[in-house]
């Protein structure tokens, strides 16, 4: 069964806000084992088919995005209605700015568990139907909340709105899924050589901007070649030889893992939060009223999200998205209490106009009029856009 790939826009294409969610398959192949050739258009319908449900496996995520590196002791497990906006900018941005490894299960769509290693802590969230806990063993504290009915059949992967947080790991599954929703003619797709991820054998699919107005020098996505599922996504800035940022499967065992994994019970002495998720008005969900496909059919909508509507300039990879800071959302990796935290502040220079906060994927203006212009563009071209766009 296929699936619709999610409608993409540069300022998702930061890892951070991209949601968890990774599906598998249930038959082997084996490294070495030589794979039949197929075109760019053969391996999507392989990738976009796949229907495997359940596996359990490794996940290792290196970024060299020339952000300052966080430590993990600064970094909170719950969403941002539980840990605060500066809080949850900062584990946002710290999961971004080193290695981690992580842990992750899944026996199909609403019994996932992801595993967040640390140095000194584990991080965990776990989902069981309606359950979403969020824990960490640092302090010794969890997190709480009950997913409404409409939400309790949908993929961790699926998008949602603000007020109904999900956990955020930048899995290949769904970083697969924003980068082939961007795919138009102002990409060129190839296949390159068979690649060998996690002791399986995948094809090597490659997505290059034709322009050379974007920081982005190409992305590959390693597919299994029995399964279809993206075992590794990398990222490469223009210019670069080696990923700026890379997720992919270190180990994978397709199977269902044991059903009490998805179980969770605070220890003991834990300071346990119950998050309660404000009310939702159901209204009718048109075209005109959300921003892609950020909120989907049938499912109710936060008030006020079509003023938080963003406004987008140019297209493709060198797409800019901007929007009142107001309106991000104090929750949200794009507001301005990103820049509360002391090391990012510091990374954030001085530029006319503003402040920018750059990486070597994407850059992020924040103007002194109270607007933000995300694009993964040069800054000019973001500051090009601010002085375009009327505030």
């Amino acid at each position: 069964m296929s699936r619709p790939w999610l409608r993409w826009m540069p300022a998702a294409a930061v890892p951070a806000v991209i949601a968890a969610g990774v599906l598998a398959g249930s038959i082997p192949v084996w490294a070495g084992d030589p794979l039949p050739e197929k075109t760019p258009a053969q391996i999507l319908a392989l990738l976009g088919a796949h229907e495997t449900k359940s596996f359990s496996g490794t996940l290792e995520q290196t970024s060299e995005l020339g952000l300052p590196e966080l430590p993990a002791a600064g970094a909170t497990s719950g969403p941002a209605s539980a840990g605060g906006a500066a809080g949850g900018a900062a584990s946002i941005v710290e999961l971004l700015t080193s290695q981690h490894t992580a842990r992750v299960f899944m026996d199909g769509p609403a019994k996932v568990r992801i595993q967040v290693v640390d140095r000194l802590a584990e991080r965990d969230i776990i989902r069981r139907d309606s359950d979403l806990w969020f824990y960490t063993s640092k302090d010794n504290s969890a997190a709480h909340l009950t997913l409404p009915a409409m939400a309790r059949d949908l993929p961790l992967s699926q998008p949602q709105t603000p007020a109904y947080p999900t956990p955020a790991y930048p899995t290949p599954e769904a970083l697969a899924n924003r980068l082939l929703a961007a795919l138009d003619s102002s990409t060129e797709v190839t296949v390159g050589p068979d690649v060998e991820v996690a002791g399986r054998t995948a094809y090597n699919l490659v997505l290059e901007p034709r322009t050379q107005g974007t920081l982005v020098g190409r992305a590959a996505i390693a597919v299994d070649g029995q399964t279809g599922l993206p075992l590794r996504v990398s990222v490469t800035a223009r210019g670069q030889a080696q990923p700026a940022f890379q997720s992919g499967f270190t180990s994978l065992s397709l199977g269902v893992p044991e059903d009490s994994l998805f179980s969770f019970v605070p220890p003991p002495g834990a300071t346990v939060k119950e998050v309660q998720l404000p009310p939702i008005p159901h209204r009718q969900v048109t075209p005109d009223n959300v921003p892609g496909d950020a909120v989907p059919r049938g499912v109710p909508a936060t008030p006020g999200d079509k003023a938080a509507k963003p406004s987008v300039t140019g297209s493709g990879w060198e797409t800019v998205i901007s929007i009142q800071a107001a309106e991000a959302g104090q929750g949200s990796l794009l507001s301005g209490s990103l820049l509360k935290d002391p090391l990012l502040a510091q990374a954030a220079v001085v530029v006319p106009g503003g402040r920018l906060l750059s990486t070597a994927l994407v850059n992020v203006l924040f103007t002194d009029d109270g607007r933000i212009f995300v694009g993964m563009v040069p800054p000019e071209r973001l500051q090009a856009a601010a002085t375009a766009v009327a505030p």
